[in-house]
């Protein structure tokens, strides 16, 4: 289902030009309201909005990163320099979980929410999400900015059944008892209760469940992983995927699967980087870069070329769904990556090449750097799961080694451990463990 057709059929090329004004307009609100752009963009030699320029000039302006939003943070401006709207005006502030340190906040107006559930509903309904669904969904939204995909549910009209992360037989009872026809998790985490069931003589593919979307990490389009959700759950697997400081969602994957389409429209230009140089790259077909995200219509905390560290690989052209948005497949986080040799090797395509091992191997893996930072010497440690009631022989070992040398140009040092040896998630994987 399209839920705006008007808007996810046009020609990109018109979405463009409409957006142009729509960018011209934020950058105008930016240096009234924003401190932080206001400073940021005077610096870097634009001491007005008309000399920012259109869309077309937009590789001209410094990136925004998430650690200079969070030094501008203090007693007095909890948020940060960037707020841009008075605070009586707010009416949401969601949080990120603060893994690095605080957590940092996300501020939004009325205006700004309902943006995010428009967006949201766009992508949802992408991925099949329709009215009469039941939808179980495993995220713990609370304070998080998941919490605005709830908003999204009641749009689209599904009846939708919470029951967040914890408690692994409350979930399974939800799906056996209430049969619902989609789930909505992680990747690793519906893996992690495909075995979880297996185990307790629970028959997931004979269950109701026949779509399952997966959003919060890469792996859903990893063409291994998704076969091994497919088998285990008899069910179709779609991805989602969006960015807390700009839109809870933003890309969703429609029934051709190839690949998960733009729906920010109006609301969100993106950029495809390089991202060792951050020269700007052509949105073009089998194109590959970081995305980098700019607001068109946002209020409370509008941000400027944020860096999603998101790396991609792109499609174009309109889909036979008929929407005309380009599509994307996660291949990783930049920020995640380690440099082996001068080889970039994301851990997400070392566990793609070690679940084609399957059945022999669980699909959980573990890299283990010998040394902090990015920069590694080879060989890179790698734990490989075996699967139950598999034993690992040097000659597997080998094989792992050698496919992952052929594949991804980058020698391992391949540890075959026992099922269940290696950590299950209930919400993202840590595919990247340092001492």
């Amino acid at each position: 289902m399209i839920q705006e057709p008007e808007l996810e059929t046009l020609a990109w090329e018109d979405r463009l030009r409409r957006d142009g004004q729509r960018y011209r307009e934020q950058v105008g609100y930016l240096f009234e309201h924003s401190r932080f752009y206001r400073r940021k963009l005077t610096e870097a030699g634009f001491a007005a909005a008309a000399d920012v320029g259109g869309l077309e000039d937009i590789a001209e302006l410094p990136f925004t990163e998430k650690d200079e939003l969070r030094a501008t943070r203090s007693e007095a401006d909890p948020i940060g320099t960037h707020l841009a709207a008075p605070i009586e005006e707010v009416v949401r502030i969601f949080s990120t979980s603060g893994t690095t340190g605080l957590p940092s906040y996300i501020p939004l107006t009325a205006g700004d929410l309902d943006n995010w559930v428009r967006t949201s509903s766009r992508t949802y309904a992408a991925t099949g999400m329709e009215k009469g669904r039941r939808v179980v969904s495993t995220y713990n939204a609370g304070p998080f900015v998941a919490g605005a995909a709830l908003d999204a549910f009641n749009r689209l009209g599904v009846c939708h059944i919470p029951v967040g992360t914890g408690n692994t037989e409350r979930l399974m009872t939800a799906v056996q008892l209430l049969k619902p026809q989609m789930l909505v998790l992680t990747p690793s985490y519906a893996l992690h209760l495909a075995e979880w069931a297996r185990d307790r003589g629970i028959d997931t593919a004979g269950s109701s469940v026949e779509r399952i979307m997966v959003a919060g990490e890469p792996g859903g389009g990893e063409p291994a992983m998704r076969a091994r959700l497919e088998e285990a759950w008899g069910a179709v697997v779609v991805e989602a995927m969006g960015i807390g400081d700009i839109s809870v969602s933003l890309w969703g994957e429609c029934e051709a699967r190839d690949g998960m389409h733009f729906c920010g429209q109006e609301f969100v230009h993106f950029e495809l980087i390089d991202p060792d140089s951050g020269a700007s790259l052509p949105v073009e077909d089998g194109a590959e870069g970081e995305l980098v995200y700019t607001h068109l219509r946002h209020r409370a905390a509008p941000l400027l070329r944020f860096r999603s560290r998101d790396h991609v690989r792109l499609r174009t052209g309109t889909c036979s769904c008929g929407r005309t948005a380009p599509r994307v497949r996660c291949i990783g986080r930049t920020d995640d990556m380690l440099i082996v040799r001068g080889m970039n090797v994301f851990p997400t395509a070392v566990r793609e090449v070690v679940n084609a091992f399957a059945p022999a191997v669980s699909g959980v893996i573990a890299i283990r750097p010998k040394a902090p930072g990015v920069k590694q010497e080879p060989p890179l440690p790698v734990a490989v799961e075996l699967a139950e009631g598999h034993e690992g022989t040097p000659e597997l070992a080998e094989r792992i080694r050698k496919r992952i040398r052929d594949t991804l140009v980058v020698t391992t040092d391949i540890d075959l451990v026992e099922w269940g040896s290696l950590p299950r998630s209930e919400y993202k994987s840590k595919l990247v463990e340092r001492s």
